[in-house]
């Protein structure tokens, strides 16, 4: 929740602040918005980020009794992502990554900003398409894949969207993919 539009290493930092300080997510949903940030201050919209991760949690608590999330594993795909997108601050992003990216590893593909650019640039999802319509085509077009595979992709796309298929800037000459991107620039 805390990563969106915040660079990976500050995202990281602030993460393992938290971890530091308040150990638990019961101790983290204790300590109030205002605790929470003092401590992830340097990451892109800290009170908001900071507000909603403390009524999400406390959310959870109340409805689960606890902070165990393994229930998802056994709810369809889509009922799970509904279920994580109901909770404040959390988008399809955060759902995708907290089903994926996590001991449940669904086979959802995560998509941020990078992912999202790239899929449009190599035409796979249209230019007018956000992140949630992004996700749920690749994974339908993957039904086979385990969630391991996604996980794998969106770390392999999100690189290429970083290093080559940048925003400002593409490097289309040098990037792994030029050869099937329509959108490659010729230089």
């Amino acid at each position: 929740m805390i990563s969106g539009r915040t660079r990976d290493a500050v995202s990281q930092a602030a993460y393992d602040r938290l971890v530091a300080a308040f150990g638990s997510p019961r101790s983290l949903a204790a300590a109030g918005a205002r605790n929470v940030l003092t401590v992830i201050r340097d990451v892109t919209f800290a009170e908001a980020k900071a507000a909603h991760l403390v009524v999400a949690l406390r959310r959870i608590a109340a409805e689960r009794r606890g902070f165990d999330l393994d229930f998802l594993a056994d709810l369809p795909l889509d009922d799970a992502l509904a279920w994580l997108e109901r909770l404040p601050g959390v988008g399809r992003k955060v759902a995708a990554s907290t089903l994926n990216a996590s001991t449940l590893s669904r086979p959802v593909l995560i998509v941020d900003s990078h992912v999202l650019r790239v899929l449009q640039r190599l035409g796979f999802v249209g230019v007018h398409a956000d992140g949630r319509v992004a996700s749920e085509t690749a994974t339908a077009a993957l039904p086979d894949w385990p969630g391991r595979a996604f996980l794998d992709l969106h770390v392999e796309l999100k690189l290429v969207g970083q290093i080559w298929c940048r925003s400002a800037a593409p490097q289309c000459h040098a990037c792994l993919l030029s050869a099937v991107c329509p959108k490659r620039l010729t230089a």
